[in-house]
């Protein structure tokens, strides 16, 4: 991993930042000279994360309360927020005619709205600075149907929306807005997707893999260190000019 000191004195706000993408967000930005806090509900997931390299907040980003007082927390300890990461999801598929209104809103509540709270708060502090990077992590599934998971997919175009009317509504200021959309990665949820798919399906695991994997044009899963260096090309300097953008990594 590349490090500088590009993002000293840049605090940086990384939602669910304890596992996977988030903490690979995280670990980049943090190579690069920025005070991180990372967010999530497990206290103890956090702490082991970051060790004493990082600050932690629990924050549960459906809950608006929860959000406001962990950022304010976070700003009270490191001052504002310049770099801020709306990681925190779920990915869970369902067929659309099994797809209940109880999943339908989780999904909604944690992938947007959640993503909405959470910039929103981040922007309170964000906005007295004279620079500022905002990232929604989104997916291959926000520019482009995922079959079997419709509430996934519409979560995630959502979030891409969200980011592109930010960057409308900011255009000329010192913030940029961009969303990443990498297709599958390799985390934990694949292992979780593994098993659902076996459930569903009666597909090996092997096989359930192999539909996943067949979906990145590379037909490998991604680093989630290839998607922290992302998000940290975003926040580096040369990168003014790069805004509403959908940054897809696919393989190809």
């Amino acid at each position: 991993m590349l490090h500088s000191t590009s993002l000293q004195n840049r605090h940086a706000l990384i939602t669910g930042g304890g596992t996977g993408i988030g903490l690979a967000i995280a670990n980049a930005l943090l190579a690069h000279g920025a005070t991180v806090t990372i967010t999530g509900r497990r206290a103890a997931v956090l702490h082991d994360a970051a060790g004493d390299r990082m600050s932690t907040q629990v924050m549960d980003v459906t809950d608006a309360a929860s959000v406001i007082t962990a950022t304010k927390a976070a700003v009270a300890a490191h001052g504002p927020i310049q770099i801020m990461v709306a990681n925190a999801g779920i990915a869970e598929g369902e067929s659309f005619k099994r797809t209940d209104l109880d999943h339908w809103n989780r999904t909604m509540q944690t992938n947007l709205t959640g993503a909405f709270l959470s910039i929103q708060a981040a922007m309170h502090s964000m906005a007295s600075t004279d620079w500022g990077r905002v990232i929604g992590v989104s997916s291959i599934a926000g520019v482009r149907g995922l079959k079997g998971a419709t509430a996934y997919t519409a979560s995630k175009h959502g979030l891409v929306g969200l980011i592109r009317g930010l960057s409308a509504e900011y255009l000329g200021g010192p913030m940029t807005f961009n969303a990443l959309c990498p297709a599958y990665v390799d985390t934990e949820i694949i292992s979780r997707n593994v098993t659902s798919i076996t459930e569903r399906t009666g597909l090996s695991a092997d096989a359930a893999l192999a539909a996943m994997v067949s979906q990145n044009l590379h037909k490998k899963l991604i680093s989630v260190e290839d998607v922290g260096a992302a998000a940290a090309w975003l926040c580096l300097p040369g990168s003014d000019a790069i805004n509403g953008q959908t940054i897809e990594m696919a393989g190809g």
